[in-house]
């Protein structure tokens, strides 16, 4: 028998403990967040220890600093007509749901954690986190978070999702605080949101969350652009144009680095990979590197999608970036890309505006070595995100639970 923490040992002095849950059933965005969260909670604090709840497939090619672990949730897959189906496991999705439910509940009550962040979904992936959730508030001593990203939706389609999935009740009822990582003035993800001004008084901007070049990398020797579509997933249709870009102009530079991600793959990914070998040398393509802070480091510039976790890192390494953002299923990538662009920040290669043609490809690497950098508009006030974050969350851990 697995023997139960002892409670005279919940002391003062025990090591804080702190828990994500990053519902991840599609790319890599929560589970990267969660691990810069996890890496700045740890480093301010030498003794303290963090465990990742993920769904992510590629959760076990990450490194993990010393004190973060994760625990793999079984995955799930979003089918074309918008229903979930189980991974690999032949469960139908209530039975895959309600398992994962199950090891959320059992890893939070033999881990104990003094604070659990929990990433953009209030209730979790169907509902399977309502659970645990209840469970915390009855036991009245971890503290518990909701993290928010800058940009989840047009608001009209957000309050109205969030209305089906019982988010709003649970963001009212069951979260201390809530933190935006994001700035206000760019972005307000709640708007739209019938939450009560005792709720709103709860939420926190952090601001973004900065990046920085933590695993070594290869980086060519000679200056290249950094082609990224994030976890790849579908980054197809940019990947394509970028290549067009190259194959239709000669003389067009810098040469490319393209990063396919980890969901761009198979059939698509064999195509792509003949239309490189093509090109001489001009772009060169691997399809996933964890460590990829260091390609944007040594970049000249980015073009890519228009993720949170992209974002930051064209913001944190300071790249002069152009922003091709998908519309479909959300215009989370569109509203961020276009309030970037307002701001100065970076240019957004929009389809509505510009349409996506090999013209308007070339002519946007054509320019990159020469546009302004994020931080001529200001950048560097908008990553205190981490700081922040780490002073929040101790003054939580501090108080305990009142809730």
């Amino acid at each position: 028998m697995v023997p139960t923490p002892s409670h005279s040992n919940r002391g003062a002095t025990r090591a804080r403990r702190i828990m994500f849950y990053s519902h991840d059933t599609f790319g890599l965005g929560h589970l990267r967040r969660s691990r810069a969260l996890a890496t700045a909670l740890t480093q301010a604090d030498p003794e303290a220890s963090a465990i990742i709840l993920t769904g992510s497939p590629m959760a076990g090619r990450f490194t993990f600093p010393e004190r973060v672990d994760h625990i793999r949730l079984p995955g799930v897959t979003k089918t074309p007509d918008g229903s979930y189906i189980s991974q690999t496991l032949g469960l139908d999705i209530d039975d895959t749901t309600s398992l994962r439910a199950g090891l959320i509940q059992s890893a939070v009550e033999r881990f104990e954690p003094d604070l659990l962040i929990v990433d953009k979904e209030p209730t979790g992936f169907r509902g399977e986190l309502l659970p645990t959730l209840e469970y915390l508030r009855m036991r009245g001593r971890a503290r518990v978070v909701l993290g928010l990203r800058d940009v989840l939706d047009e608001p009209e389609v957000l309050a109205a999702e969030w209305t089906r999935k019982g988010a709003l009740a649970a963001a009212e009822n069951l979260y201390d605080e809530i933190w935006v990582y994001g700035v206000r003035d760019v972005y307000d993800p709640s708007e739209g949101l019938a939450l009560s001004p005792e709720t709103r008084a709860r939420m926190h901007w952090t601001g973004y969350l900065r990046r920085q070049v933590t695993d070594a990398s290869d980086v060519p020797d000679t200056p290249y652009v950094l082609i990224t579509p994030g976890g790849g997933g579908d980054g197809a249709a940019m990947v394509s144009l970028v290549l067009s870009a190259y194959e239709q102009d000669p003389e067009l530079g810098p040469d490319a680095m393209l990063i396919y991600g980890p969901f761009l793959s198979g059939e698509v990914r064999d195509a792509f990979d003949a239309r490189v070998a093509k090109l001489n040398g001009r772009v060169t393509a691997v399809g996933f590197d964890s460590r990829i802070e260091a390609l944007f480091a040594g970049a000249v510039g980015v073009v890519c999608m228009g993720g949170y976790n992209t974002f930051c890192e064209v913001l944190s390494f300071d790249r002069p970036a152009v922003i091709v953002p998908r519309t479909k299923p959300r215009l989370e990538q569109w509203i961020r890309a276009s309030r970037a662009e307002e701001l100065g920040l970076v240019r957004m290669l929009d389809e509505f505006r510009d349409g996506m043609t090999t013209d308007a490809m070339i002519a946007a690497i054509r320019a990159l070595p020469d546009q302004p950098k994020p931080s001529a508009a200001g950048a560097d006030g908008l990553l205190d995100g981490l700081d922040v974050v780490v002073r929040r969350a101790l003054a939580l851990m501090e108080k305990g639970s009142s809730r």
